[in-house]
């Protein structure tokens, strides 16, 4: 196990930090301790992470395979939950209490996404994960791992965080931290044998039909002049004779998608797992990055067909009318609270498993210090999965689509101490229960939008996991 040789040095550096942090617990209040130290690069920190994890144990890993950056954590030290309109503000103020008086023991400029962090998400509207699949996916959920694992190119880094109150033993919550050290095992992220017996049943929430009639309906709307574009999912429920494997389901994501945002939240009762093609913000110091993502087709084996295939999106005036939507309302929202902001001049096609999107990178420098769920929230919904004007567009969906998002097209992602972190939308995603997958997918709707057309790509879309699923 890669992490042995550091086990005994990081109990050292958890003792030398709560030592240092005792006088302050006792005068009141709780202090976060936390140790960090370096690992053999060769760790493989969601193999750990899911082969690690308790039955009553919260986990997360995020990944992008392409990148070499692989981040997990395992149990919690600390939690902040939060619900309503005010939910990223919330968890932002209780994510940066909780650090401000953080004692730690750590080498010296660590890269972002080593040290205590918050990993988490959001729902996509501040009224939904109500229904009860969502019941431990709040609306806002940002927790801090007790053991946390990074590694990113030729760095790797274990660290273990803790919270103690006025009164506290810290010899106890050592103790606890040793014995998670012990059990660190790795689980194998392979497919797992197909069930001998019994048939998958697939079931939409709504019918297919339903889905082209609140498609006209928004058409019809759009038309009239209530609003420029708005995004209409739909829901898939997948019961298997037993139940999905979310180790299993994770390692075919990064096989399949090493260019995307590869993630697993879980929970005792669940796990949202997504590979998502989209990035909604990307804090690190003063700069500030994004990728305005609409606009979709599907793939060929025939290279010179995919190319034309990209080709004709890049030239489609619908597809280049929901694009540009999309990246008006990124900058004017980066604007406000930037120096400068800089989207591409062109959008460029990125292929990703079966299908092809259109993308514009835009960066920013920030005018002033905000944390990375500050800036995920100012950004969040964008055009790309809730609509435009935005209030018109969420009144609509809640109107027309009728199903709980949850997560799913909501931010999730990590924060470390520093505030810097990374947040992809919710897309491609699954919310695996037990035999249950429940499965999203949404297009954006514009003026010249065709039922029939948009109904072939939320099926596209449904393509990325229903092989994983049911084969």
């Amino acid at each position: 196990m890669p992490v042995e040789v550091g086990s005994e040095q990081l109990l050292g550096g958890l003792r030398a930090a709560a030592e240092r942090a005792a006088d302050r617990a006792d005068r009141g209040g709780r202090a976060l301790v936390s140790a960090t130290v370096a690992l053999d690069p060769g760790v493989d920190p969601a193999s750990i992470s899911f082969g690690s994890r308790r039955a009553d144990d919260r986990w997360f890993c995020w990944e992008r395979p392409a990148d070499g950056f692989g981040l997990a954590g395992i149990g919690t030290a600390l939690e902040v939950v939060s619900r309503g309109p005010d939910r990223f503000d919330d968890t932002a103020r209780g994510c940066a209490e909780a650090l401000s008086d953080r004692v730690a023991d750590e080498p010296p400029e660590l890269p972002g996404g080593a040290g205590p962090v918050w990993t988490g998400g959001f729902s996509f509207d501040p009224q939904g994960a109500t229904e009860a699949k969502w019941s431990s996916l709040p609306p806002a959920l940002m927790v801090m791992p007790e053991l946390s694992l990074l590694r990113h190119g030729e760095e790797a880094f274990l660290t273990a965080a803790m919270a103690l109150e006025r009164g506290a033993d810290p010899a106890l919550a050592i103790d606890r931290i040793r014995a998670r050290l012990a059990s660190l095992t790795e689980a194998a992220l392979t497919p797992p044998d197909p069930h001998p017996s019994g048939a998958t049943r697939i079931a939409g929430r709504h019918s297919p039909e339903h889905y082209e009639r609140i498609v006209s309906a928004a058409v019809e709307r759009i038309g009239a002049g209530e609003l420029q574009k708005v995004v209409l999912a739909r829901e898939l429920e997948v019961e298997a004779p037993s139940a999905h494997d979310p180790a299993a389901l994770f390692g075919a994501l990064r096989d399949l998608f090493p260019a995307c945002f590869c993630f697993c939240f879980g929970t005792p009762e669940a796990a949202f797992m997504a590979a998502s093609p989209e990035l909604l913000v990307r804090r690190s110091g003063a700069v500030a990055a994004t990728v305005a993502l609409a606009g979709t087709t599907g793939r060929s084996a025939d290279p010179a067909v995919d190319d034309h295939l990209g080709e004709a999106m890049l030239r489609s005036p619908k597809v280049r009318n929901e694009h540009g939507i999309v990246v008006d309302r990124i900058e004017r929202s980066l604007r406000a609270h930037a120096v400068w902001v800089h989207p591409e001049s062109e959008p460029a096609v990125v292929r990703v498993g079966n299908l092809q999107h259109l993308a514009t990178p835009i960066r920013a420098q920030l005018a002033e210090s905000r944390s990375a769920i500050d800036l995920a929230g100012r950004l969040h919904p964008t055009p790309a999965i809730g609509g435009e004007p935005r209030e018109p567009a969420t009144r609509m969906i809640r109107e027309l689509e009728g199903i709980d998002r949850g997560w799913y097209s909501g931010p999730v992602g990590w924060m470390d101490a520093a505030e810097d972190g990374e947040f992809c939308v919710g897309l491609r995603s699954a919310l695996i229960r037990d035999r249950h997958a429940h499965l999203f997918a949404g297009n954006g709707i514009v003026a010249a939008s065709d039922p029939a057309d948009e109904l072939a790509e939320t099926e596209l879309k449904f393509a990325v996991w229903l092989p994983l699923l049911t084969g």
